[in-house]
């Protein structure tokens, strides 16, 4: 897997117009949860959560359904993992239930969630909350540190939804096949070793989510004025300030995999081609996953993980809860548990998912914590000297203009 995350391709302006469903800013969401968390618990117990996630990678279907099993026998809560292609799914089932005036009883409990698909149903009144305050393990959550537990893609997530797992732009390599040292720094490098290293580098199709994140990491480091990206992408903005990752795309291009006139489908059919040795750098969104591949025997034993010297993307997976949702006790405890420090220590261990921790580690008991330690211990793991900062997502609507953009260059 990438670090695998719901695929972000948004739900596109003209559903809300066909469903009858005002686009723009819209009502408000529902009112704050102030329930104790006692009376949140026995109301829940007994219902059934469907939670609508993104079902490509193996590992993290295998996550949610311990997860399920979890909430199963501590609280009386059943899961069932409805699996999605593209996140934008449930979003227009959310859309088709509001349009038809069934604001109650909604088939769709729990959504992993973010960017592009997170701001349309928050702009849209179509979340309920705000809840996260309510859940107990939220006081454990690090939103100083890590700001992107509470602001997602630049908008504020105002306790709509709830963070479970941290994800950083990191780069897969094959240390028995590339020389660490000539390994590119920054992303005018990568274009250096690109034409020095013809087709031995390639990206998902930008249809995918991770495929997006490989322009928009370049387009962070290119841009003459990053302040730009954090306000939404306009007529007037748009061309002048990506003209510089367009010019250093297309130049790129002639030297990736299959002369850039192919591109895999997804993170996991990147990173087959890394397994087969027919690429030598492959992006991720984990940087344990060359640590996570290996155990889980996805990748060979010598892969290892680099990043850009001046910063990556990094970015909050949440789980939000429809305004309509039939069952949102049950969610809200899904939730709750997914931040609990038995499931994020597991969900950091690389021989389960590998995803880092939403958690301030020092809020944790000495026990708790020390569950945390075993995710270190795998050679492929990167060290914490060679982490670089997290720079912010650009607003989602510079995701959307890129996507679009990227197609109609590659169709032509």
């Amino acid at each position: 897997m990438h670090h695998p995350r719901p695929r972000t391709a948004p739900v596109a302006l003209g559903v809300f117009l066909a469903l009858g469903v005002a686009a723009g800013p819209a009502a408000a969401q529902g009112a704050a949860e102030t329930r104790d968390w006692s009376e949140i618990l026995e109301a829940a117990e007994g219902q059934t959560v469907y939670w609508n996630a993104w079902g490509g990678d193996p590992a993290t279907n295998d996550f949610i359904a311990w997860v399920g099993d979890e909430v199963s026998a501590r609280h009386g809560v059943e899961v069932v993992h409805v699996k999605l292609s593209d996140t934008a799914e449930a979003v227009s089932r959310v859309l088709a239930e509001k349009a038809a005036g069934r604001d109650a009883g909604g088939a769709v409990d729990l959504i992993w969630i973010n960017g592009p698909n997170f701001l349309a149903m928050k702009d849209e009144g179509l979340l309920h909350g705000p809840f996260v305050d309510a859940l107990p393990s939220f006081a454990l959550v690090d939103t100083v540190v890590k700001p992107s537990n509470v602001v997602d893609f630049t908008v504020p997530v105002e306790g709509l939804a709830a963070p479970w797992r941290v994800a950083q732009v990191a780069y897969l390599y094959d240390a028995e096949a590339v020389d660490p040292a000539a390994l590119p720094g920054s992303v005018p490098e990568m274009l250096v070793w690109a034409a020095a290293n013809p087709g031995r580098l390639t990206h998902p199709t930008a249809r995918d989510f991770l495929g997006a994140t490989f322009l928009k990491q370049a387009l962070v480091e290119l841009v003459t004025d990053p302040a730009a990206l954090q306000a939404p992408a306009t007529d007037e903005t748009y061309a002048q300030t990506v003209a510089p990752l367009w010019d250093w795309y297309d130049g790129l291009r002639p030297h990736l995999w299959r002369a850039g006139a192919e591109f895999p489908e997804s993170g996991p059919a990147q990173n087959q081609l890394l397994a087969d040795g027919e690429i030598d750098i492959a992006i991720t969104f984990n940087p344990a996953e060359a640590a996570a591949g290996a155990i889980q025997g996805r990748l060979p034993e010598t892969i290892r993980v680099f990043f850009l010297e001046d910063g990556t993307i990094g970015n909050t997976s949440f789980v939000a809860i429809p305004y309509n949702a039939a069952h949102k006790e049950g969610a809200m405890v899904v939730a709750n548990f997914l931040m609990s420090p038995q499931a994020q220590a597991r969900a950091q261990d690389p021989a389960d998912l590998g995803a880092f921790t939403v958690l301030d580690l020092s809020r944790l008991s000495p026990e708790e914590r020390a569950a945390f330690d075993v995710s270190d211990a795998h050679p492929a793991m990167p060290a914490p000297e060679e982490f670089v900062r997290v720079l912010p997502e650009p607003h989602p609507s510079w995701m959307t203009r890129l996507v679009d953009d990227w197609e109609r260059r590659i169709s032509g």
